[in-house]
């Protein structure tokens, strides 16, 4: 780090020098993954209500193992639903559906513990008056801070080794479910090693893919697939060389997996949902909640103030950071930092960003559109850097009203 003194003795800036030459790694995770598919069974109960009663109020988590399903949570919603089918079909869609397969979607058994939401917790989210409660407009439903990233590394600006680790998983999971290779099963994990000289990229050192397989598929011909019609077809050419090396299946064989050899939970995989480790994390997780959890939409946010940053081209990296606390309307805060790439003053930007965009969860809900069931195609891949037009965080649709701020 690099800080600059004032005249009293006090940290007037702070930068974070790169090195000359570093790596950094990201991973990313399939579907079948016992914890995504934890995230994804979460995501389909949410937009399974949402779809019924948009005002539904939804935090639902998932517990997997062997061939045991549990979900609980509170959900406060008008909807009426068969959560046994919403998990059954959830289960079916990643494809686990092998007759071999200790977790199939037809055999599991499902155990639902679904509670109500904490009326405590909903007099301070609820747009009304309460005891206690000093307004009457919606609060965050819960204290926290939250992180947005952006970086103009790769087209989706992202971070490129956690946006190369989520292509080789989706091509992965595409493969598998054209039934164009037979040996394929669901649960997979991909992991790229990207070198950075100063903010550039420049190479990769390290490509490791570990796919589940049927058991009598040699190891020779997983490798010799992988390498050559999805990791060669979904990374850039140039950054591979005689040097990179490729890791596939590295324990030798991968035939026990998904919850059947591994337990899988909401939430664990927050890393991989977000930057890879390349910007900040808050610590909450998103899957299963709905938008009245600043958990969630307020790191949507995040995302797109950060990213209509970069694209206006104020800065080449873009971290923002606003907290909140239970039942409040207004963030406690709000930061931003672009790590020495600022190409204004970082005030006039920090300035120009409270101006465009408004950080209330009302407001935040309002200015994306979040009330809709569109949860399903966030939880796999990243929740960041998708071209979708639901995906309304992605936009950089205030390009031109920062442009004008900051003047």
């Amino acid at each position: 780090m690099y800080f600059s003194i004032d005249e009293r003795g006090g940290v007037r800036d702070c930068f974070r020098l790169m090195p000359r030459r570093f790596i950094f790694s990201s991973e990313s995770v399939g579907e079948g993954h016992p914890d995504k598919v934890c995230d994804t069974i979460s995501d389909a109960v949410l937009d399974a209500c949402l779809t019924q009663d948009p005002k539904s109020r939804v935090a639902c988590e998932t517990y997997a193992k062997s061939n045991m399903v549990i979900v609980g949570g509170e959900i406060t919603t008008k909807a009426k639903l068969d959560y046994v089918q919403i998990v059954r079909d959830a289960v079916r869609e990643i494809g686990y559906v092998n007759d071999d397969d200790v977790f199939h979607a037809d055999k599991i058994f499902v155990t639902n513990i679904i509670t109500a939401q904490s009326p405590d917790i909903a007099q301070g989210v609820d747009e009304s008056a309460a005891e206690g409660k000093t307004h009457a407009e919606q609060g965050a439903g819960d204290q926290g801070l939250m992180f947005g990233y952006a970086c103009n590394e790769t087209r989706e600006l992202m971070p490129a080794p956690i946006m190369y680790a989520h292509r080789l998983g989706r091509a992965l999971t595409r493969i598998r479910k054209s039934g164009q290779v037979p040996w394929l099963r669901p649960d997979a994990k991909s992991q790229v090693s990207v070198i950075y000289e100063g903010f550039d990229v420049v190479g990769i050192s390290n490509v490791v893919i570990s796919t589940q397989h049927t058991p009598d598929v040699k190891h020779s011909e997983i490798k010799d697939f992988l390498i050559s019609e999805v990791i060669r077809k979904e990374l850039p050419e140039r950054f591979l060389t005689k040097e990179t090396e490729f890791l596939i299946n590295p324990t030798g064989r991968f035939v026990v997996g998904g919850p059947q050899g591994d337990t899988g939970l909401t939430g664990r995989k927050i890393i991989v949902d977000t930057y890879g480790g390349m910007g900040r994390h808050g610590g909450g997780a998103f899957s299963g909640k709905d938008p009245s959890k600043v958990d969630r939409s307020a790191a949507y946010m995040g995302r797109w103030v950060a990213k209509n940053v970069v694209a206006a081209g104020l800065a080449t990296s873009c971290e923002v950071q606003f907290a909140y606390a239970i039942g409040h309307p207004d963030p406690v805060s709000v930061h931003i930092d672009t790590f020495g790439t600022a190409k204004v003053d970082e005030e006039k930007i920090e300035r120009a960003v409270k101006e465009v965009f408004s950080f209330k969860p009302r407001r935040i809900v309002e200015q994306l559109n979040l009330l809709r069931p569109i949860y399903s195609k966030t939880t796999n891949y990243g929740h960041f850097g998708k071209e979708d037009p639901d995906i309304t965080w992605e936009k950089t649709d205030k390009v031109e009203e920062l442009k004008a701020a900051v003047k």
